[in-house]
């Protein structure tokens, strides 16, 4: 708890950027925003009520802390294409975006700790050159490649998978992960080789600690001495950096779920962007930014009480 409330004051801080720097988005933009909301054949009617709307008429402290005590409560504003709210359109979309999210980072995971593991204790072996070249290789790999090669491969050539749509869980659930899968392995092939690198290099590291050569001239098997005395010290940094990659999955969820036509909060702020709709890509970038950082301030607090030197100093 008094971790908790050390860190508090720079959660509040960076929240309160986040937002000003969201709110900023429809004044920091050339030209009028109304007219960008509604084209440039919108009469004078419509653009003066959305500028009543926008408070544009009033000073910008003003305007930020009444659409900051809005979006507190919740209140992200009113998209003016569908008339629909803002929260609406992203709690509607969002359980796609978090199962395509956590899929990936738990295949990331579930392939790049036995991956890890396996190069670290062969170090300088053919093995380890070979795991440690493959994810290089797929380091230099962008999502969208990735996700336009599985669509070609998977789906078109050998017909395994569906390319395109979408199939919410609770209508059937086999059908709603076959069509998860390949969005989920596009965003967990590039994650995979930067966990796998990093956990290789800390296991390495650990591995040379005395402890570790304590044990096994104690004779613990090896198994024994890779799963409960290396690989726990040696996954802080691979915590830190899951929750790091959040963003990069995020981002990378705008690209995927718009290849794979899927009804996620990616797939919205790519279309209210090309549709001009700022106050949904503004509601949206809000969101995103602010789980983004509680995310990773979750896994700052995780990270303490894993290490007890971070606690105690």
């Amino acid at each position: 708890m008094r971790l908790f409330l050390r860190k508090l004051p720079a959660l509040i801080g960076t929240l309160l950027a986040v937002s000003f720097l969201t709110f900023m988005l429809t004044s920091l933009l050339p030209g009028d925003p109304a007219v960008m909301i509604l084209g440039p054949d919108a009469t004078e009617a419509s653009i003066e009520r959305v500028r009543a709307d926008l408070e544009l008429d009033r000073p910008l402290p003003v305007r930020y802390v009444n659409w900051l005590g809005r979006a507190v409560t919740g209140d992200l504003g009113r998209s003016y294409r569908t008339r629909q709210p803002v929260m609406e359109a992203i709690t509607e979309r969002l359980p796609v975006t978090i199962q395509i999210g956590v899929m990936a980072v738990t295949i990331a995971l579930l392939g790049a700790i036995p991956l890890g593991m396996l190069s670290a204790y062969k170090q300088g072996s053919a093995i380890d050159r070979t795991i440690t070249g493959a994810a290089f290789g797929f380091l230099s790999v962008p999502n969208f490649v990735m996700a336009t090669l599985l669509i070609f491969v998977v789906a078109v050539q050998f017909g395994l998978l569906p390319a395109t749509g979408w199939t919410r869980l609770t209508d059937n659930p086999i059908e709603n992960l076959r069509r998860a899968l390949l969005p989920a392995l596009s965003l967990a092939i590039g994650e995979m080789a930067v966990y796998t690198r990093l956990l290789r290099t800390d296991l390495i590291t650990t591995l040379q600690q005395d402890y570790v050569t304590m044990a096994r001239a104690k004779g613990m098997s090896t198994n024994r001495i890779m799963l409960r005395h290396a690989l726990r010290p040696s996954s802080f940094s691979l915590m830190t950096v899951v929750g790091l990659q959040v963003g990069s999955i995020i981002g990378g969820s705008v690209i995927v779920e718009t290849i794979f036509a899927l009804p996620g909060v990616g797939r919205l702020l790519f279309e209210s962007i090309t549709q001009r709709d700022l106050i949904i890509v503004q509601g949206v970038v809000l969101f995103i930014a602010t789980a983004y950082v509680l995310i990773n301030f979750i896994v700052d607090l995780l990270y303490s009480y894993l290490d007890p030197r971070i606690r105690h100093g």
